[in-house]
């Protein structure tokens, strides 16, 4: 027997991180995605212990200023992305710029001196694989997903995908299907 699954990586972390907050009774709260604030002092021992649990998940602790600038701007695009249709059709600099509180100038030199991609490359990426997800688990058209993922038209969005991917949406369905179906057997 096989089954196929739909997850969310955002909330799949955050429960591994609560998870492991919670085995090592550290008292603190997660406010927002990548960002724990303690209530109180932990430990050095404890918190040593903490941080290496996390590794056995792949989850890091990002210790420099540019890194934790890039990680918030990485979890601000995803936001973006997984988010309702209104919040995808805002321009990403000026969200971003006004999330982060910092000109988007410098968050796309930090995030491309740290990443060594641009924050432009990044957001294709993601939502290339936003667009598979939504191939494989939801039941919606190329259109839907183009008008869903902010794109000017599908044309565009199947170009985009085949770049990125080397095979059409369609054809990337397809495969899939195929692999499915022969994995069933």
């Amino acid at each position: 027997m096989e089954l196929y699954i739909k997850y969310n990586i955002d909330t799949m972390c955050k429960v591994v991180l609560q998870q492991q907050l919670d085995a090592f009774k550290i008292n603190c709260r997660v406010t927002e995605p990548g960002y724990v604030k303690f209530k109180e002092n932990i430990p050095m021992e404890t918190y040593n212990a903490f941080i290496s649990s996390l590794k056995d998940f792949g989850i890091e602790i990002v210790d420099n200023q540019k890194s934790i600038l890039v990680q918030k701007i990485k979890n601000t695009i995803i936001e973006m992305l997984y988010a309702d249709k209104g919040m995808q059709s805002l321009k990403i600099s000026t969200y971003l710029s006004e999330k982060l509180g910092e000109n988007y100038r410098t968050l796309s030199q930090v995030f491309s001196e740290v990443t060594f991609i641009s924050i432009e490359n990044f957001i294709i990426l993601h939502k290339i694989e936003r667009v598979k997800q939504l191939l494989l688990t939801e039941n919606l058209s190329l259109t839907e997903i183009s008008f869903m993922m902010n794109y000017s038209s599908v044309a565009y969005l199947s170009q985009q995908f085949k770049n990125i991917t080397g095979v059409t949406p369609t054809a990337f369905q397809k495969i899939m299907k195929q692999k499915r179906y022969i994995e069933t057997k």
